[in-house]
């Protein structure tokens, strides 16, 4: 766990990474907050929240008296936001500082296709 981070924010991000690369497929149960709880030594409050976040996303839901289920289509869901998160924490600085630097798209394409090509 990263201590600059709220906790119930990296318990979120867990499941959500489960779901994003398999782990947790349409429909299937998420794990409780008690399981989380116990597993990554915290505050069942500090899970519930976290997985109410997910639930307030549209990410899980739940079914009363059984649990947390994963939302059909919450992969591309999630995808689809990462990745517009990813353009703003990552390429937009890159854009901002390669236009400083006086390059053109061509030319920023290029070190991409040059750091694809490096193992």
């Amino acid at each position: 766990m990263d201590e600059g981070r709220p906790l119930f924010i990296q318990i979120a991000e867990l499941v959500e990474n489960s779901i994003i690369d398999g782990g947790l497929a349409d429909e299937a149960q998420a794990p409780s907050t008690n399981e989380l709880a116990t597993f990554h030594r915290i505050n069942p409050a500090t899970a519930g929240k976290g997985l109410a976040k997910l639930v307030a996303d549209g990410i899980l839901y739940k079914k009363r008296g059984i649990g947390m289920f994963v939302t059909t289509g919450a992969r591309d869901a999630l995808r689809y936001r990462r990745r517009d998160d990813f353009a703003r924490q990552y390429i937009e600085p890159l854009i901002t500082e390669a236009t400083k630097l006086g390059m053109t798209v061509d030319e920023l394409k290029a070190m991409l296709d040059k750091w694809e090509d490096t193992p």
